[in-house]
């Protein structure tokens, strides 16, 4: 766990006291079938097969430079990256005679949640360590996926303050099909002015103008994610490619004509690779739509107002393969890494929990299409912690369950709330109500006896349900008077566990890198290598 010190808004962190946040490494988490797959990656063959150990990784390593040699991929993707700095250099040297570590995620709201920022810095680590390990060039490329057209996800973002979870939201209106490269964000001044408040007194304002500089209303979602994270990623040497970019549009269209050319034989192999899953007792992490390919086309709306995105029904696969426009083709989420890989010299792709999952149905496609199937390796997950939240937490007696329950927490504060005497009066009555029905219940029960047993019990259940109805009447009252102590308990779960998760899968992050700087990415750093090590040296 890596710790560090700051001069936030809370006066009593500052840069000579104790420190004032934390990074943990937590489990990756996932489905059952993500989690299987994480355990045992070798099971069912659903997964590329993935090097053991060190020198298997160097093996890998070779063989993927050697593939590469004689290869220029940049060239054409250059446009697409606009690397700088050290991000321009890395991906230089890779490009010259090296690979790359990869991965990648949609847009959101000012840059989305921590676990955007924990997935580049995995890819970042992995490639030190390869670096460092063989000798061959590595440069971390993160993928923004901008082509993708998920409105509701992108257009917003889960704030921690002292009043609990707030959620920032577009203006919309929503759009539906289109690129998330195409959509105007929009008005934006309330929005971001929560997220200044939310930074409190920002130690760190270059971090809030960065995000300012990116998110203005005429931008769109997608350009403003991708210049807010190279602004962020790039200094730390990790590149990243639009890829609605047009440049990558025209790399990946003879990839994306071929799929539709084996629309078909592609889909079997989906099918069959469903029904494997199926039989063996897990779910599928994407469903197979019946009668669509994995390719998107592009074209103007029927309404006539802007350009929409549409599967391509298998009937019309080898037609559109023929005739659609160049640089209107784009690949659904199990065709996307198939490409990906085609078009860069990888050597593994850091997934999350529901990507890793869905890698088990990306190697048929990869089969299908007799193109290199991807390596996917479990990305590194933390959490960014406030320290004087961890000690708020403790002073108001919570524990990790209770602030999962979306209302255990209070119940648990009300009720330390209460007087002594109203807990020990409650007390006693339980315990003479339970004295009482067990002499009435034998009174009742001997030779002659008078009434049923179950009618005693029923008694009993009804007195217990009338001191529990009395209690929670207490609790609520209690809560009326301890706004305070509530308040905070609301403050410390949007810390600590917004909504019951990781605060890695809710929270953005861009508040606490306003308070305490870009050394917190350089403590994720940090925490993120003992992952990597793990996985390239097999323990």
């Amino acid at each position: 766990m890596s710790q560090g010190r700051g001069d936030g808004d809370d006066r009593a962190m500052l840069t000579d006291g104790p420190p004032a946040w934390r990074v943990q490494s937590v489990p990756l988490g996932g489905s059952a079938l993500s989690q299987m797959l994480q355990a045992d990656p070798t099971a069912h063959g659903w997964l590329a097969a993935r090097p053991a150990e060190r020198t298997a990784w160097t093996a890998w390593v070779h063989r993927v430079q050697a593939g590469a040699q004689g290869h220029d991929w940049l060239t054409p993707l250059a446009p697409a990256f606009a690397a700088a700095g050290r991000a321009a250099d890395r991906l230089a040297r890779a490009a010259d005679h090296g690979v790359v570590v990869t991965t990648g995620q949609q847009p959101g709201l000012f840059g989305g949640p921590g676990y955007t920022w924990s997935k580049a810095i995995s890819a970042l680590a992995m490639a030190d360590l390869l670096e460092e390990q063989t000798g061959v060039p590595v440069a971390p490329v993160f993928w923004a996926a901008t082509d993708d057209a998920d409105w509701i996800e992108a257009a917003s973002t889960q704030l921690a303050t002292m009043r609990g979870l707030q959620t920032l939201q577009l203006a919309g209106p929503a759009t539906e099909g289109m690129a998330l490269a195409d959509v105007a964000l929009g008005p934006l001044e309330e929005a971001l002015q929560a997220l200044r408040a939310a930074s409190g007194s920002a130690a760190q304002r270059s971090v809030l103008e960065l995000v300012e500089q990116a998110y203005v209303p005429h931008a769109t979602i997608g350009a403003a994610y991708v210049q807010l994270l190279r602004a962020v990623l790039e200094p730390m040497g990790i590149a990243v490619l639009d890829a609605a970019h047009p440049a990558v549009r025209r790399a990946a269209d003879p990839l994306l004509r071929r799929a539709l050319q084996q629309a078909t034989p592609v889909h079997d192999a989906l099918m069959a690779r469903t029904q494997a899953m199926t039989q063996a007792g897990h779910l599928p992490q994407v469903d197979v739509v019946e009668s669509l390919s994995l390719v998107f086309r592009t074209e103007t709306a029927p309404s006539g107002r802007g350009r929409v995105r549409a599967r391509v029904p298998l009937s019309d696969a080898s037609r559109v393969a023929r005739e659609a426009e160049a640089g209107t083709l784009g690949a659904n989420v199990l065709l996307r890494p198939v490409i990906e890989r085609a078009l860069l010299p990888t050597v593994a792709y850091h997934a999350g929990p529901g990507e890793y999952a869905y890698f088990a149905q990306v190697s048929a496609v990869a089969a299908a299409l007799e193109l290199e199937s991807p390596l996917a390796v479990p990305r590194w997950a933390g959490e960014v912690i406030e320290t004087r939240m961890d000690a708020l937490r403790d002073t108001l007696g919570l524990t990790d369950a209770l602030l999962r329950d979306p209302h255990a927490a209070e119940q648990h504060v009300a009720r330390a709330a209460l007087s002594t005497e109203s807990v020990d009066a409650l007390d006693r009555l339980r315990v003479a109500i339970e004295t009482q029905v067990r002499a009435l219940r034998d009174a009742t029960s001997g030779t002659d006896e008078l009434l049923s047993p179950a009618v005693v019990d029923g008694l009993a259940a009804q007195l217990e349900l009338r001191v529990e109805r009395f209690e929670r009447r207490m609790v609520a009252a209690v809560k009326r008077r301890e706004g305070t102590r509530l308040r905070e308990v609301a403050a410390v779960r949007a810390a600590l566990r917004p909504d019951g998760h990781s605060p890695e899968r809710r929270l953005n992050l861009m508040p606490m890198l306003a308070r305490y700087g870009v050394e917190i990415l350089e403590a994720m750093r940090r925490e993120a290598r003992a992952h990597v090590e793990r996985l390239v040296h097999g323990r």
